[in-house]
C-alpha cells in the first residue's frame, strides 16, 4: 500500500475530507495530498499513500492546469463566489480588451497572497486576521503564468484555462485581471485538470474507490534515474552510507526487488558524492 491515488475531487469536499475517506477505505492513516483544493474547486487531487507520503514534493511537477469561471459585476472578500459580497455593479467588458489583458498576464509577476488563505504571517494564519477584522500587510510571492487563454465569453461571465506554477492562487489571478481591466468580478467555478503529468482523465471519483488503482511508488517516480541494487549495496544503503555519484544526477532512486529502497541526493558542491534523503527499509 505504497504509491499515489488520483482522485477527481467533487465540490463541497475539503481536501482533508478526501484524505479521511480514502484512509478509511484502505484502512491506513498514512494518506496525504500534494496540493489543497478549496471546497468550491473540483478536479485532480493527488493523494500519497504509505511511503509516498514522504516524497510528495518529487511526485508532482511545478505546474498545474486549471479551468476557471468568472462571474462579472460581483466583488467578494475571498475573491470567489463563497465570500461576502463587497460590491455589485453592472459591467460592460469588451472581449478583445479581455484577451489583451490575459496575454499581459502570461508572465511572471509578484502576486499578493489573499487574506483568506492559510499562509502564516507572524505565526498566525491570514484568514484568522481576516475573521478578527485585523489589518495585516499581505505577503507577495513570484508566480509564473505559463499559459492563459480565453475559453468562453458572455456579457455576464467568462471562462479561462491557465497553466500556472505551484503556489499560484487562481482567485487572486482573476482579481488581478479584473483590477487591470478596472472592472469587478469573482471566481465562480474552478476545476484542476492537470497536476504535473497527472491528468483528470486518469482520476477516480470517490464513489468509485472500489475500482481504483494505486500507482506504485516506483512508477510514480518514473522521471528519476532508477538503479537496481544487489544485496551488498542494499545493506550499505540501509545503513545510510554516503556513496560515490557515478550517475551524474542530482536525485537517484535505488530499487531492490522491484520496490523503492531509498532516494539519494547529491552531497557536495562538486557533485561527487550522494547521501540518503529518504530510506524506506
Amino acid at each position: 500500500m505504497n504509491g499515489i491515488l488520483l482522485i477527481d475531487k467533487e465540490k463541497n469536499y475539503t481536501s482533508r475530507d478526501i484524505v479521511n475517506i480514502v484512509g478509511s477505505h484502505f484502512n491506513t492513516k498514512k494518506v496525504g495530498h500534494t496540493g489543497t483544493l478549496d471546497p468550491i474547486a473540483t478536479g485532480v487531487l493527488v493523494l500519497t499513500i504509505g511511503k509516498a507520503t514522504k516524497v510528495s514534493e518529487l511526485l508532482v511537477s511545478t505546474y498545474k492546469e486549471y479551468i476557471a469561471e468568472v462571474t462579472l459585476g460581483i466583488k467578494t472578500d475571498t475573491y470567489d463566489i463563497t465570500g461576502n459580497v463587497l460590491e455589485q455593479r453592472k459591467i460592460e467588458l469588451n472581449e478583445n480588451d479581455l484577451v489583451k489583458t490575459l496575454n499581459k498576464f502570461q508572465t511572471r509577476y509578484m502576486q499578493e497572497v489573499p487574506i483568506y488563505s492559510a499562509v502564516k504571517v507572524n505565526g498566525k494564519k491570514l484568514y484568522e486576521y481576516a475573521r478578527n477584522g485585523e489589518k495585516i500587510e499581505l505577503p507577495k510571492k513570484e508566480v509564473d503564468i505559463k499559459e492563459i487563454e480565453l475559453l468562453e465569453f458572455s456579457k455576464t461571465k467568462f471562462k479561462i484555462r491557465c497553466l500556472v506554477s505551484k503556489g499560484t492562487y487562481i482567485r487572486s489571478l482573476i482579481n488581478d485581471i479584473c483590477n487591470d481591466l478596472n472592472i469587478i468580478g469573482t471566481m465562480s467555478e474552478l476545476r484542476r485538470t492537470k497536476q504535473g503529468e497527472f491528468n483528470i482523465e486518469n482520476c477516480y471519483k470517490i464513489s468509485d474507490l472500489e475500482n481504483s488503482k494505486i500507482i506504485s511508488l516506483k512508477d510514480a517516480l518514473k522521471d528519476y534515474l532508477k538503479i537496481e541494487v544487489d544485496d551488498y549495496l542494499k545493506n550499505k544503503i540501509s545503513n545510510g552510507a554516503i556513496l560515490e555519484n557515478r550517475y551524474n544526477e542530482d536525485i537517484i532512486v535505488f530499487v531492490y526487488q522491484d520496490d523503492v529502497l531509498a532516494i539519494y541526493k547529491k552531497y557536495d558542491k562538486d557533485n561527487t558524492k550522494i547521501k540518503p534523503w529518504k530510506v524506506f527499509c
